[in-house]
């Protein structure tokens, strides 16, 4: 289902300036004041609040690199709920040989003791460097001397030789903003387009031509007071595609002549089969060619030659995490050393699959935690990740070989993200993607209760599909933490917990427990809820307030809790626990809860169903009402009698 947001793309003149004035990088005069604020005016439950934010990209005609300048001041409430504030991170961007550059710096801690400022100054020296990629590195620092009081301030100039992306701007932060603005100055002969999306328009707008910095600058100043925090909602996969913000691509030079760079999706797919490192990597069809296994070409099917070739793929290739849509390091490095990004995994893919005949093609995404594709001005630069396409019978299937839980048409959760760009040799397809395959949840207990109160069993917990890849994710991340969860979770001691990938994909945990903690004695009677700890104790469709944005799963599912029960000898049932089960008229959401008693067994079934990725925000009454009433009927209790 499509996300609706306003998305308005500046170029010449196209927005009005507003006739009110306000002084553009002009940041106000540190006022001590501040640091005597003991909560937000805007929102008094805020741990933070941005004083002033200032993000300021000016193009230099001298020595044709991007100016990149920020300045931040942030007063501090709660410091332990406020620690993505306590430290400061500045990526930085290479390519070949040309590289971004940390310029002037500075950053302070200011308290207030005694009635005086203390100012604790952030050490340029103090950086901590991180290689997050190939192309990336972070300059890492840490404020020090924090207190609920503080505030932090810092200004820094990254200098850039890259002019076509100019970073994305948010303005709405996650707590409230008292001054945000944003600035592009760029020559006239440099031209961008300004991205703008989200609901809040700024208070001051200025779009005009200047004479600036000695020569003709087209400028973009955008300006907003007193901006409440941006709320998020459960049930989003990337709030910050409904959040305001603001980016600029680079459109076109003109110096010589004129040169377009923001195009059509099949000016982007042309250039993207000229590239050395996506279309020239393709070219190199006989190291496809030889790589075929044995069989494959005398299969009856193009499916089942698909199917072989991306096993193939998924099992002798490791990927090294690295995102892009280019290669790194090449196909014939792939082959030596079996490891590679994304690119390289998938393009080698899509290179077998034509070398067999099929019809394949790469399929170029934005990964969910990139932001979705922006539809009205295609820029490759959006662009972050590789699938491999293929044509069968008409319809298009998906693979996705970095992934070793993958199959056919499944791929990790984070891939599904609206829409994708299918490049082949002559032209470009904006396709749109859905996910059309049910990922599930099984979780059962067989368990007895002991004489002395006490219950204890064995648990299992197994996902299927897309869900599978998730926790497979998470558990190879931090194998304890993991484990660790499920005594987190439950209060419930959990031994000999075992996690593996079953052979057909799915990932299953399986444990022992025990607990005297389930069972309340009154009398002769054993109290009991019959769902353990599996039961349903909140409703997680709980926003009181109306519902903003459309509900994302990410795909359909249906999760199945089972308990079989045993019951002791010489007990008895005074009064079965009611079912239930509920259906949307159109069947999109589905409910049941069954309980049947098999001589001294019982059996406790309750099966969720959502048959869709993703629903718009009117089915939140909806999902509200039936979690509500699951949560009613997983929470009926029986009682044992002893006979």
């Amino acid at each position: 289902m499509k996300k609706i947001f306003l998305l308005l793309v500046c170029s010449t003149g196209t927005l009005l300036v507003n006739a009110q004035k306000y002084a553009f990088l002009n940041p106000p005069k540190f006022n001590e004041a501040d640091l005597s604020k003991a909560k937000s005016l805007l929102d008094e439950n805020a741990p933070a609040e941005i004083l002033y934010k200032s993000m300021h990209f000016m193009v230099d005609t001298s020595t044709g690199n991007m100016s990149k300048k920020y300045f931040y001041r942030v007063k501090i409430y709660d410091k332990d709920k406020a620690e993505d504030w306590l430290n400061l991170e500045i990526p930085l961007y290479s390519f070949n040989s040309e590289r971004e550059a940390l310029g002037k710096f500075k950053a302070f801690t200011y308290n207030l003791e005694n009635g005086n400022v203390v100012p604790v100054k952030v050490e340029k020296s103090s950086q901590y460097k991180s290689k997050e990629s190939k192309n990336v590195t972070v300059n890492k620092f840490a404020f020090p001397n924090v207190k609920n009081g503080s505030v932090l301030e810092y200004q820094y100039e990254v200098i850039s030789p890259f002019l076509f992306i100019v970073p994305e701007m948010l303005i709405e932060s996650d707590i409230p903003s008292l001054n945000t603005e944003y600035v592009l100055d760029a020559p006239l002969s440099i031209a961008y387009n300004i991205n703008y999306t989200g609901s809040i328009p700024p208070k001051y707008r200025e779009i005009e031509d200047r004479n600036m910095y000695g020569t003709q600058y087209k400028t973009f100043r955008f300006a907003y007071e007193n901006l409440k925090g941006f709320k998020t909602e459960k049930w989003v996969r990337n709030d910050k595609n409904f959040r305001t913000k603001i980016s600029g691509e680079l459109n076109s030079t003109n110096f010589k002549e004129l040169k377009l760079y923001s195009s059509s999706w099949d000016q982007i797919g042309k250039r993207l089969y000229q590239n050395e490192d996506f279309g020239g990597e393709l070219k190199k069809t006989k190291l496809a060619k030889e790589s075929i296994p044995a069989g494959v070409l005398e299969m009856k099917t193009d499916l089942e030659k698909s199917n072989a070739i991306f096993s193939y793929v998924q099992k002798t290739f490791k990927w090294n995490k690295d995102r892009g849509i280019y290669t790194e390091d090449g196909i014939k490095k792939l082959l030596d050393t079996k490891v590679g990004n994304t690119a390289e995994i998938n393009l080698f893919l899509v290179m077998m699959l034509r070398e067999a005949g099929i019809k394949a093609d790469p399929l170029i995404i934005s990964t969910v935690d990139n932001g979705v594709l922006n539809l009205v001005s295609p820029n490759v630069s959006k662009m972050n990740f590789v699938l491999a396409s293929v044509e069968i019978d008409g319809a298009l299937h998906i693979y996705d070989a970095t992934h070793k839980q993958s199959s056919i048409d499944e791929i990790p959760l984070g891939n599904w993200n609206e829409y994708g760009v299918v490049v082949t040799k002559n032209k470009a397809l904006l396709i749109k993607m859905i996910n059309q395959k049910e990922s599930n949840t099984f979780l059962t207990v067989d368990a007895k209760i002991n004489e002395d109160g006490s219950v204890s069993g064995t648990y299992s917990d197994r996902d299927t599909g897309a869900f599978a890849m998730y926790v497979k994710d998470s558990y190879d991340e931090n194998p304890e933490k993991y484990k660790k969860q499920y005594k987190d979770n439950f209060s419930i001691d959990f031994t000999g917990i075992e996690s593996k990938v079953l052979e057909n994909g799915e990932f299953e945990s399986k444990m022992n427990f025990s607990s005297s903690n389930l069972i309340d004695k009154v009398g002769k009677k054993m109290i009991i809820n019959p769902m353990l700890f599996l039961s349903k104790n909140s409703n997680e469709f709980d926003q009181i307030e109306e519902r903003k944005y459309p509900i994302d799963f990410g795909t359909p599912s249906t999760k199945t809790k089972k308990v079989i029960l045993e019951i002791p000898e010489g007990y008895v049932i005074e009064e079965m626990p009611k079912e239930k089960k509920i259906v949307t008229e159109d069947k999109e959401i589905t409910y049941s809860y069954s309980v049947v008693q098999k001589g001294n067994k019982l059996e406790i079934t309750s099966t969720s169903k959502i048959s869709s990725p993703d629903y718009p925000k009117e089915y939140y009454p909806a999902f509200k009402q039936i979690w509500g009433v699951a949560s009613k009927f997983e929470n009926q209790v029986i009682s044992l009698v002893k006979k």
